[in-house]
């Protein structure tokens, strides 16, 4: 491995937000950020390990606040470009309970939708100790595919492990367009992180077991197959893992499947062992669906013993 912290290449948004009920009838808003990678980064970074988000932003006050947000975190922005010609991508969101929420995205010419390769920074990529991925980015645009696979072929050449959370969106493009590229882009990686569903959506079939099984022929040593309540399933350098769901009243699953793939990849980074990144993916995942917002449950290290109970 040629370094020892992450870096997360993709989009970030700014996030205004109910309490409950619709915006129509809001009086104040909560105010935040998302974006799958830069909550991969901020998860990574409450744990302890090095963490940093490279994108695009516009010149614009949500910009400015998702760069404050991330660096409050400690998450590095040095390699972040300004985009004065587009603005900084919305989402507002509905919160209605821990089973109903609606998000309205505001991306269409945003400054995320006009990443491209030479936003990549080559430089970071060489020093990282994992370059983390979503299947959101290459979903933005054509050159924000290009973006992804530029990014994950210059760590493939540099010897750094790459990273991909599949996570299919049917708000950004058609099923039988994402499923090529993303195939594609999975054959590039050496950890993958996916729903059933987003699996099935490679042309891949079978029970969670068979999932995993079929996506580590793709390419990838470490493939996660994450069910939700049900736990997860892995494949992790030719064995079989059955990882349990930590029981907690859950209040909002926005931001879980993030916290997972944080807890995983902080353990990767600190050398644990899979068992161990397993116990702690699942445990921030636990944390994360007890609050709502994108990243307000993510835990610390001293949080994560009063679930684990490990150190």
């Amino acid at each position: 491995m040629s370094g020892t912290g992450l870096l997360t290449f993709g989009e970030a948004l700014a996030v205004f937000s109910t309490q409950s009920g619709k915006l129509r009838h809001a009086r104040t808003v909560d105010v935040g950020i998302a974006g799958s990678e830069a909550m991969v980064a901020i998860g990574v970074a409450r744990l302890g390990a090095p963490a940093a988000w490279a994108g695009r932003l516009g010149a614009d006050e949500p910009g400015a606040m998702v760069l404050l947000r991330l660096r409050e975190e400690g998450v590095d922005t040095s390699a972040v470009r300004t985009d004065r010609q587009a603005p900084t991508g919305l989402m507002l969101k509905d919160f209605r309970n821990a089973d109903v929420t609606r998000a309205a995205y505001y991306r269409n010419g945003s400054a995320g939708t006009r990443l491209c390769p030479e936003d990549i920074p080559e430089d970071r990529i060489r020093s990282a100790g994992v370059l983390h991925l979503s299947g959101l980015t290459p979903g933005l645009s054509d050159s924000a595919a290009k973006a992804a696979f530029a990014a994950a072929e210059v760590a493939n050449d540099e010897g750094v492990p790459v990273s991909l959370d599949i996570d299919y969106s049917h708000a950004l493009w058609y099923p039988e367009d994402a499923a090529d590229i993303l195939y594609d882009l999975v054959s590039l990686c050496d950890i993958v992180f996916a729903g059933d569903d987003a699996a099935r959506l490679l042309g891949l079939d079978g029970d969670p077991q068979e999932l995993a099984a079929g996506l580590a022929e793709l390419g990838p040593e470490q493939v996660i197959v994450e069910l939700g309540p049900r736990g997860a399933v892995a494949e992790l350098h030719g064995s079989r893992y059955d990882v349990p769901h930590y029981p907690v009243r859950s209040v909002d699953t926005d931001g879980a499947d993030d916290a997972f793939v944080a807890g995983y990849l902080a353990e990767f980074l600190a050398g644990a062992s899979p068992d161990r990144r397993l116990r702690t993916a699942a445990a921030c995942r636990a944390f994360a669906l007890t609050v709502p917002g994108e990243s307000t449950g993510l835990p610390d290290r001293e949080e994560l013993k009063t679930l684990t109970r490990t150190r």
